[in-house]
């Protein structure tokens, strides 16, 4: 039998249903994967193994009476510290959160409750997810990998460095931006933006409203699809869920790929500002689509330029309204030396605030001050109108969009640290989903040549996700990128 940890979700339900291995020997390998890495690529901001431990020994018990297990049942899995956890500590990456403890489930982790998955633990993060890095987190900075002096990527990078490492099967995360795709380009694993509204945001800590989605990272094409399966949905309790068919998923992206229309959008192949060696990889996976029988050609989505401009105000003036409730007073962190109520609040926000946070809240403030709201957030919502129709009128004549997840490979940790601008510009690909509502997946696509991952995404109209999955798995049925791990710390 292989290394438990190198095994796929269907594998490991298959050999615990069968009584091969046991789900406390897998949650055993998980945190043995935990104690030996993280304190080199600091993934965790909190580890849960009593808990773990306990809920394997439950599933154990329903194994040896012969019960049948859920195929996500006893299978590890961390989340990102943005989502609310009922006893457990979530801090969104911030120091106002540190010793918050929520009373109750984001609905995310009650759907992976009822189906049986076993929380490890809760992944580090920039704080409120407010960066491209995992550097602006308000307790440490994540390492890649790959290569420990630079970025997992942001603001999900304790996620996708767990993951990569074999620190539970998947994670679960937040993209608002690029949040999910860019630290599983950066960590070669696979992760996936869903439509907004096709997963419940209820319990997930608010950065951008109307950007945030919640979606899985793992290993593969098809562990995203089984876990989508169980996690999509209309919740009541998130108003902006749509009551949109959940999928089979699993069933639907084993269909031939054969004629399905690819657009090469030609504003996400710049002659400057692109890695050439991203450039190479992603016009390769177009060569490996064009051999499985799929249609290639170019198309242009000429607002593009301004998808930058448009996010960052669009989710700078949400954060500032969203932040609004950190106030010291219902929860976390308070300043105790306050002299009145206007100090008791400059003091609290300030002392636990991470810079990154606060230059946001400004801008945000700003943005939607009388005056300039007609200029900055008024404006930036016409040229999100002007994305979401540009979307439109593309898919009309292809399928799907293929594009790389970043212009850059994972760089040196501190290379941005005195320039947020250019942090920023490291989401040029990525932010121009999310104003318009589309799914992307982020899939590996190869390495360069000192070995660090490349990674590509697929972007399709809303709720095409099933196509996305179909494209995805027959990519990695014809490659093996996502399986290489070439310069993995644990090598």
């Amino acid at each position: 039998m292989n290394n438990i940890k190198d095994l796929t979700i269907l594998e490991i339900n298959d050999l615990m249903q069968r009584g091969d291995i046991s789900c406390t020997e897998v949650i055993k390998d998980t945190l043995n994967c935990v104690e030996k890495y993280d304190k080199k690529v600091k993934a965790f901001l909190t580890i849960t193994p009593d808990n773990a431990l306990k809920e394997a020994k439950k599933v154990d018990s329903k194994i040896t009476k012969r019960m049948k297990i859920n195929v996500l049942e006893g299978i590890p899995y961390s989340l990102k510290d943005v989502f609310c956890t009922n006893g457990i500590r979530t801090t969104a990456g911030s120091k106002i959160l540190d010793n918050f403890i929520p009373p109750y489930n984001a609905t995310i982790v009650e759907k992976l409750n009822q189906n049986g998955s076993i929380l490890i633990g809760k992944t580090n993060c920039d704080a409120f997810g407010f960066g491209s890095s995992t550097e602006n987190s308000g307790y440490f900075v994540s390492h890649n990998p790959y290569d420990l002096e630079r970025i997992p990527g942001g603001s999900s990078g304790g996620s996708a460095s767990a993951v990569a490492l074999r620190m539970g099967l998947f994670s679960i995360a937040e993209d608002t931006g690029g949040s999910i795709r860019q630290p599983s380009s950066f960590c070669n694993v696979c992760g996936i933006k869903v439509t907004y509204g096709r997963v419940s945001r209820y319990g997930a800590i608010e950065y951008g409203s109307s950007l945030d989605t919640v979606g899985p990272i793992a290993r593969s094409v098809e562990d995203l699809a089984l876990i989508l399966e169980k996690i999509a949905g209309e919740d009541e309790r998130d108003a902006t869920t749509v009551p949109c068919e959940v999928h089979n998923y699993i069933e639907e992206m084993k269909s031939s790929v054969s004629g399905i229309q690819i657009g090469i959008p030609k504003e996400y192949f710049p002659d400057k500002g692109l890695d050439k060696e991203i450039k190479n990889k992603v016009l390769e996976a177009a060569k490996t689509f064009e051999d499985l029988g799929c249609h290639i050609e170019e198309v242009s989505l000429p607002s593009t330029e301004y998808a930058i401009a448009c996010y960052y105000l669009t989710a700078i003036s949400e954060v500032s309204a969203n932040l609004a409730r950190y106030d010291g007073i219902r929860f976390g962190y308070s300043d105790k030396s306050s002299k009145n109520l206007q100090d008791f609040y400059k003091k609290t926000r300030s002392n636990s605030f991470e810079d990154e946070v606060k230059r946001r809240i400004m801008l945000g403030t700003f943005a939607l001050s009388s005056g300039f709201y007609d200029e900055y957030y008024k404006k930036a919502m016409q040229v999100r109108t002007l994305l979401v129709n540009e979307f439109n009128e593309v898919f009309k004549n292809v399928d799907v969009l293929l594009a790389p997840v970043s212009p850059t490979l994972p760089f040196k940790i501190g290379l941005h640290k005195n320039d947020p601008l250019a942090m920023w510009l490291e989401d040029a690909f990525t932010v121009t989903l999310n104003p318009t509502g589309c799914p992307g997946l982020a899939i590996p696509a190869g390495f360069s040549k000192k070995g660090l991952p490349i990674g590509m995404q697929l972007i399709g109209p809303q709720f095409s996700e099933s196509m996305l999955f179909r494209l995805g798995y027959h990519f990695q049925e014809a490659t093996d990128y996502h399986i290489k791990k070439p310069k993995l710390i644990e090598e």
